[in-house]
């Protein structure tokens, strides 16, 4: 079956996404009876005209590196298909009508546009025009093997264009212009992996990737690549790609790197990844480039330069660069979709921290059990380990059924966030941090612990319940304290989040819970006991409530069929507490 797109016909997107392009572009403008684009404001006798082009669905590549200093024209094909010689030869001419220094052609090696744009090229100087067509084909995949297809034109072609660029609108020669590109593809190499397929509008994906499979050096369209194999993390995905880039063939290196070596390097979204994992795989990129092969990246770029279509991963282009080419790089330009960045990474991981102006030395810090606030003897501060790692087990346990409530009202993640706290507070117990002797003490330690580990709406709203309760038991530890210390909780809950009881959020078992300590004067373990089931019989409640707060409320009521995940995290660890104390 087709994939759901944002289209409106699949047979007309590429038209409609010139014109979009277009409308928000208003210094670009298409060429009358062809889909070329060129620059309104290219009419320069001295200076040569860039044209590069391929089929659409990698977008920004190619119409957004159109600008001063980059390419002057640009011709789309249709979805992963090659522009017709026609349209290429339209813009050659319209180009060289406009500069008497000649068009330089950039073009990624794909058999299809190879011959097309050569077609064009060869028409154009029967005309008279002086073209010259570079070939980019940077990939470093697959062993050529004698296959005179060569390598795949991928990312690294944006390299090209702005070095290019930045020479034409300097007033090089025709003839150095295509030196500098071609010397420049000569120079770099580029790596992609993908963790999912494509689709063309209209169609269903191109190819099939398994839940936990990625695929290693694939081309721009889906075409196969070196291997598929279980994913694995960011960092040692990031070590494969560079070393295969790296690795000797019978031909020779793809791409040779020595230490000090000066480098570029794209960090490149296929089109599905998220700002977040492309920060990570720069991360790993930069330091490993620096740590492990010892060379000095001069420049990295992050972000969306060419795509193939929704396809989740990246790629990794590696430039050598000089002195010449860092100024070509560094060249202004007003092209939408390249990144300017002028400096060169911080590779120092110590110096990617500063020290605050203002910082309260102890405000994060465990509290050192040495306040002065009552204790309770160290057989009772054994229970109280032994019920705090209960609560974490049970926690860690429930980490799927959460997210699974989870999923329903919100973001999924209440079990991972639940799980985040428990391991912090496990860790404490382990290392004798959380002072047990002195309840009052343990609790604020506890409100700092998962503040910082926890995160999230959670995390908060644990730690203004465990800092509120803390206060209550400074001067003494009994039943009738500890009970004041839960109401106290919630009453600070309730203020700073502004949910009430029968708004569907964690109060709801709560509130009950704590009702249920009033009306006994019984042993703690027949208090937590009550207060258990009154959390259970509150949670599956929500179930029926009309959210008003919290992540529920912004979900229609009819929408609404599973409890409270908050809540039942609270009948989870109250009951864990409860048989822990049997």
């Amino acid at each position: 079956m087709a994939t759901k797109k944002l289209v409106n016909d699949p047979d007309n997107a590429v038209e409609e996404a010139i014109d979009g392009f277009l409308i928000c572009n208003p210094t670009l403008v298409r060429l009358d009876g062809t889909r070329a684009v060129i620059r309104r404001d290219f009419s320069d006798e001295n200076k040569v005209a860039l044209l590069c082009g391929g089929g659409s669905g990698h977008e920004p590549a190619h119409v957004g590196y159109m600008g001063r200093a980059m390419l002057s024209a640009v011709v789309p094909g249709l979805v992963f298909t090659s522009p017709p010689p026609r349209d290429i030869y339209a813009a050659i001419v319209e180009l060289g009508s406009r500069t008497s220094s000649g068009v330089l052609i950039i073009v990624m090696n794909y058999t299809g546009d190879r011959l097309n744009f050569g077609l064009a090229a060869e028409r154009a100087k029967a005309r008279g025009i002086d073209v010259e067509v570079v070939i980019v084909d940077d990939d470093c995949a697959l062993p050529m093997g004698g296959k005179s297809a060569g390598r795949r034109g991928l990312c690294g072609t944006v390299f090209v264009n702005k070095i290019a660029g930045a020479l034409a609108d300097q007033g090089r020669s025709l003839k150095e212009v295509a030196a500098a590109a071609r010397n420049a593809t000569r120079d770099m190499g580029t790596i992609a992996v993908s963790l999912s397929s494509c689709s063309v509008p209209g169609r269903p994906p191109s190819f099939t990737l398994g839940s936990n499979e990625m695929e290693l050096g694939l081309g721009m369209h889906g075409e196969a690549g070196v291997e598929r194999c279980r994913i694995k993390k960011a960092d040692e995905i990031v070590s494969i790609m560079i070393e295969h880039m790296l690795k000797s063939y019978d031909e020779g290196c793809y791409l040779k790197l020595c230490p000090g070596d000066r480098i570029a390097l794209i960090v490149n979204n296929l089109g599905g990844t998220s700002v977040l994992e492309m920060s990570i795989v720069a991360r790993a990129a930069v330091l490993y480039l620096t740590k492990n092969k010892d060379v000095k990246v001069e420049r990295c770029y992050v972000g969306t330069f060419t795509t193939s279509l929704e396809m989740a991963g990246v790629s990794l282009s590696i430039l050598h660069v000089d002195d010449t080419r860092l100024q070509c790089l560094d060249y202004p330009t007003d092209a939408p979709a390249w990144r300017l960045s002028v400096l060169t990474p911080q590779c120092d991981l110590d110096q990617l921290w500063v020290k605050p102006n203002v910082f309260e030395k102890h405000a994060l810090q465990a509290s050192t059990g040495n306040s002065g606030a009552a204790t309770i003897s160290s057989a009772d501060a054994k229970t109280l380990a032994i019920v705090l790692r209960s609560i974490s087990v049970a926690l860690i346990e429930n980490e799927s059924k959460l997210n699974e409530l989870d999923r329903g009202v919100g973001d999924g993640d209440c079990g991972s966030t639940h799980r985040q706290g428990a391991m912090a507070v496990q860790e404490a117990l382990d290392n004798q941090t959380l002072h047990c002797d002195c309840p009052s003490d343990c609790l604020d330690t506890l409100a700092k612990l998962l503040e910082s580990n926890m995160g999230g709406t959670s995390g908060a709203v644990y730690s203004i319940f465990l800092t509120a309760a803390a206060r209550e038991l400074v001067s003494e530890v009994a039943i009738s304290t500890f009970q004041k210390a839960f109401e106290s909780g919630i009453e600070a809950v309730m203020t700073h989040g502004g949910a009430k009881a029968g708004d569907c959020t964690m109060l709801d078992a709560m509130i009950p819970a704590c009702a249920s300590m009033r009306s006994l004067a019984a042993t703690f373990a027949d208090v937590i006991d009550a207060a258990a089931k009154e959390a259970e019989l509150g949670a599956q409640k929500t179930i029926e409530m009309t959210a008003k707060a919290g992540r529920s409320s912004y979900v229609k009521a009819g929408d609404l069929k599973v409890p409270d995940p908050g809540a039942v995290a609270v009948s989870l660890w109250l009951r864990a507490a409860a048989e822990a104390l049997k």
